[in-house]
């Protein structure tokens, strides 16, 4: 199957044209048993390299197709691991030039249909999605495009996904190294004709860094989600002693499983200290707006928001 699939894939790519046709017999080959093999991924990402007009069909199927493979096929489901996370990156990497926009969708989206990913390839999507933005030209997929110098409404739809995506830094909250992007972007393109969305993205994304509540038990590793897995699929297993084991090896696992007797006090109360601005985190915010020696308009909407919160 595989090797027909590739055939079929080095076929279709021949002229550097896809059609709506050819792409349907590509997904029909591909998932007749809903598996997308390494080799068939690889088929994949080689046939987008050769197709020089990406088309909105076709953009749709390598996202879904790849996104299947590096996120679904290997237990547990929903954890990219360090294997698939590597070949990704290296994927990407092979022609040496900046993210397409089928790449850069696939790597957005990995990250919104992902439960967690390794630190590596949330680094690397990081410094993917902040370079496409600065410098990246042409169609997106949502019909926008990516202009080079600015932020414009389709860039910065683009970086809400991917800083508020399950599977980021700080899932449904902005993380510091995303804080800290979103302020080099600001540098970059302060005077640019940048669009009105960026600059509320720059104020609300800061601001939730600084007093946003993010779960700390909204993404687990890969490897407690196997273990737990494991588990539910041993009907051997003593349910008392594993109960005993967990209890043992993690204090705070009940809370994490069962769910806390007093979970409505508790986040309230987490709520109510994030929203505090800590000493560590006042100096931070200095530091980024002392760095180029002035106080410009989206840092002077920040404090604003700040103080009115």
């Amino acid at each position: 199957m595989s090797v027909h699939f590739s055939e079929l894939a080095k076929k279709v790519g021949a002229d550097g044209v896809i059609t709506s046709d050819e792409v349907l017999a590509l997904r029909r080959e591909a998932w007749p048993d809903g598996h997308i093999s390494q080799s068939e991924a690889e088929a994949i990402f080689a046939l987008n390299d050769t197709i020089l007009s990406k088309t909105t069909e076709w953009v749709d199927f390598f996202v879904e197709a790849l996104v299947e493979y590096v996120v679904n096929q290997r237990a547990p489901k929903g954890f990219v691991d360090a294997e698939n996370a590597n070949w990704l990156m290296g994927q990407i990497d092979s022609d040496g030039l900046l993210c397409s926009m089928a790449e850069l969708e696939l790597l957005v989206r990995v990250f919104e249909r992902a439960q967690n990913v390794p630190v590596a390839l949330k680094d690397y999507a990081l410094h993917q999605v902040e370079r496409a933005v600065l410098e990246g030209v042409g169609p997106t997929r949502d019909g926008g495009a990516l202009e080079a110098g600015n932020v414009n409404a389709t860039e910065a739809r683009l970086l809400r996904r991917a800083i508020f995506a399950p599977a980021s830094e700080r899932p449904a909250a902005v993380g510091r190294n995303e804080a800290e992007m979103l302020f080099r972007l600001k540098d970059a393109t302060l005077g640019a004709d940048n669009a009105p969305e960026w600059k509320q993205l720059f104020v609300q994304g800061i601001a939730n860094y600084l007093q946003g509540y993010s779960d700390p038990d909204a993404q687990i590793s890969r490897e407690r989600a196997q273990e737990l897995q494991t588990f539910m699929n041993d009907t051997s297993v003593s349910f008392g002693r594993f109960l005993g084991r967990m209890a043992k090896g993690s204090p705070n696992t009940f809370g994490v499983v069962f769910g806390r007797k007093d979970s409505g006090t508790t986040r309230e109360a987490e709520v109510a200290a994030a929203h505090e601005v800590t000493h560590s985190e006042r100096e931070w915010l200095d530091a980024q707006i002392e760095a180029d020696g002035q106080v410009d308009e989206f840092e002077l909407a920040l404090l604003d928001f700040l103080a009115e919160e």
